[in-house]
């Protein structure tokens, strides 16, 4: 992607820095109603950047958003407990608070940006999983200061784009998910690059529907079927499920849900069941095709894993993908929650922790932190 990295920036001693970072980490609340850091990995992720800044001599401002409070100062979306993770270990790192506090950020208005940057001398974006947005913080200080990519985006931009730009052969794209309309615009984009497309999840059965099999009461969308139909028919790349494991419509499901019946059946979902995970024909057909793969890209989980009754679709494509010996890489999302709960995360080539960010990124070929940061460059 050709983004400025953080040796541009040449000699930081005595610089101050304004680091934008993704900290949009889970927190846990406590009795007394403070709260803590219930999972770090986003915030441990960007302390490559930070120790980078640190050691060579700069003063650091952090920043990031936090949750949803859309333009309004809400309590429990404050960075205090990130602050005070991130000060317990890097003591002198300030941490500004919740940058969407201020309806200004997510408008990108420049005099919010002008604030950000008073009193900087240089800016590091390493917040990938925000850069999509056309926030003021992401796309607005590369226009007043010297501007570079963090580890982390400078990584998932690189690998993401020479996944797009050169993947080793047979390339193969799992997608799954809930809905097909949420991934329409990646499986056109990926159609034309990769050899085989495997699809998983609910939106497997909007593609059914467009073949004529009965899809019961799973999930689909009718208003979709015949853009499925037309893709299906445009190539013969695409892969869908022979079998799925189904629940009686009855039953609840879900994470410790129980009761209703549970099936395996062919392609035809019966009247009074939903499919819920692709069924075991279909993992080894799947897992055969990824075995022999050279890359790997993988978005979208094959069924509801988080009911262990629905979780051998997902648990069983990840083991292939960790057991391939092709350059694998977990698009974010539910397909990284996915990997991580199979135990399998460190047997793959590349986690991303972007989700909506690796899916633009794949779909459009560019995101707007990334032009940011490649304008700036530019201008030196």
């Amino acid at each position: 992607m050709n983004v400025p990295e953080l040796e541009d920036l040449g000699d930081l001693s005595g610089k101050s820095v304004f680091l934008r970072a993704d900290l949009n980490v889970p927190l846990t609340y406590n009795d007394d109603g403070s709260a803590e850091v219930a999972d770090p990995f986003r915030i441990v992720s960007t302390f490559l950047t930070l120790e980078f800044l640190l050691n060579g001599g700069a003063r650091v401002t952090m920043a990031s958003h936090l949750g949803r409070p859309k333009g309004q100062v809400v309590a429990k979306y404050s960075m205090e407990p990130v602050r005070r993770y991130i000060q317990e270990r890097y003591e002198g790192v300030e941490v500004i608070e919740n940058l969407r506090f201020d309806p200004r950020e997510e408008a990108n208005d420049d005099s919010f940006v002008k604030e950000l940057v008073m009193g900087h001398d240089l800016y590091v974006n390493d917040a990938f999983g925000a850069s999509h947005r056309a926030h003021a913080s992401i796309v607005g200080p590369p226009n007043y200061l010297p501007s570079a990519a963090g580890r982390l985006l400078a990584k998932e931009a690189n690998v993401l784009g020479q996944l797009l730009a050169e993947p080793k052969r047979p390339f193969v794209a799992i997608i799954g998910g809930a809905k097909v309309s949420d991934k329409l615009a990646l499986i056109e984009s990926m159609l034309p690059k990769v050899d085989a497309l495997l699809i998983g999840g609910a939106m497997s059965y909007t593609f059914l529907a467009a073949l004529g099999h009965e899809v019961g009461d799973s999930l689909f969308e009718a208003d979709k079927v015949e853009t499925c139909k037309r893709l299906f028919a445009s190539s013969d790349k695409i892969h869908l499920p022979v079998d799925s494991v189904v629940l009686e419509s009855s039953g609840a499901f879900g994470r410790g849900a129980t009761g209703g019946q549970v099936r395996s059946v062919g392609r035809d979902i019966p009247a009074g069941y939903r499919g819920l995970d692709v069924g075991p024909e279909t993992v080894a057909k799947y897992s055969e095709v990824i075995a022999n793969a050279g890359t790997i890209l993988w978005n979208g989980p094959m069924g509801v894993f988080e009911d262990e009754r629905f979780s051998n679709g997902t648990f069983s494509v990840g083991r292939a993908v960790a057991a391939s010996d092709g350059f694998s890489v977990i698009g974010g999302g539910d397909s990284a929650a996915a990997i991580e709960e199979a135990g399998l995360a460190d047997q793959v080539s590349h986690l991303s922790t972007g989700g909506g960010a690796s899916l633009e990124l794949l779909e459009k070929g560019d995101l707007p932190g990334l032009k940011a940061l490649r304008d700036s460059a530019s201008r030196r």
